[in-house]
């Protein structure tokens, strides 16, 4: 099988998800400079433009992050990212998903999972994703699209401390059983 394409533009009803770059910096942090945003996930700091800086390159680095745009307003409305593709496994990551207060409860966020998980599907198996220990609405979301925590490890971000995750793992045929 091929290298998994995590570059390309993808969209639904909902959402678009338009590959990151560079140029794109001023406008997510413009998102992300909310600290209620950040306040279950591991780094806190993350809506000061210094830390969210470093979030940003491993964003660039990862060559697997997406703009979230809202098709109704056309909005820029947060990031997401496939990151850490193994072959050997048939595997992505799937994480560092992040919305600005004003989409949460508003069906954004599964609609970009529903979107990326489809879209990976096409060509691997098994989609993983760290979330913070502390990060409770990430998930209950993850929870509610059918993903299983697996295990609890340590998690080192890009050019931040290594802090506990839960793994959480969706398998392609059960998230086509279940959302069929």
């Amino acid at each position: 099988m091929a290298k998994f394409d995590t570059k390309k533009l993808l969209e639904n009803d909902v959402v678009k998800l338009i590959p990151l770059e560079a140029t794109h910096f001023e406008e997510l942090y413009a998102v992300a400079s909310d600290s209620k945003i950040w306040e279950q996930h591991p780094n806190k700091n993350r809506y000061k433009r210094e830390v969210f800086s470093t979030f940003f390159e491993g964003a660039i680095l990862s060559n697997g992050a997406y703009l979230i745009v809202d098709k109704a307003t056309d909005e820029i409305c947060g990031s997401t990212r496939f990151y850490d593709y193994e072959e050997s496994e048939n595997s992505i990551l799937v994480g560092y998903t992040f919305l600005a207060t004003k989409w949460w409860g508003r069906g954004i966020n599964p609609a970009v999972k529903h979107l990326m998980f489809n879209t990976a599907f096409e060509q691997i198996d098994k989609i993983i994703l760290h979330i913070g220990e502390t990060n409770f609405r990430s998930q209950v979301a993850i929870e509610k699209l059918g993903g299983s925590k697996i295990d609890q490890i340590k998690v080192a971000y890009h050019g931040e401390p290594t802090r506990v995750n839960f793994v959480y793992s969706f398998q392609k045929n059960d998230w086509f059983r279940l959302n069929q």
